[in-house]
């Protein structure tokens, strides 16, 4: 029985390729994110003042436009907060996701 020259070679070529699958890199994941607080994404309100207003009037709209813009610059770093929070996340994950990367193409 002849033996064709491809069947000695299977012995050489199988070796490789199943190294190969073994190192090949698992399924990418999300980077993780961060949900925003609901008082960031809704939206600003000011007081107006009245047609003819008083000074009474004047007063409580001072107070209460200064009790907003408290709330709005909260609600601002608060954003801020969580936006540089996520970006450092995902920059940790992708530097784990590097070196995972690297100690799996080069054992």
């Amino acid at each position: 029985m002849l033996k064709r020259r491809w069947s000695r070679a299977v012995w050489l070529v199988l070796p490789p390729m199943t190294a190969s699958c073994a190192v090949s890199l698992p399924p990418s994941a999300e980077p993780p994110r961060l949900i925003l607080p609901a008082s960031v994404t809704t939206p600003c309100v000011l007081e107006r003042l009245p047609e003819t207003p008083t000074l009474a009037d004047l007063e409580v709209a001072y107070m209460e436009r200064g009790e907003r813009l408290v709330a709005c610059e909260n609600a601002r770093a608060s954003a801020v907060a969580t936006l540089m929070a996520e970006r450092a996340l995902q920059d940790r994950w992708r530097g784990e996701a590097d070196a995972r990367r690297r100690t799996l193409i080069r054992p």
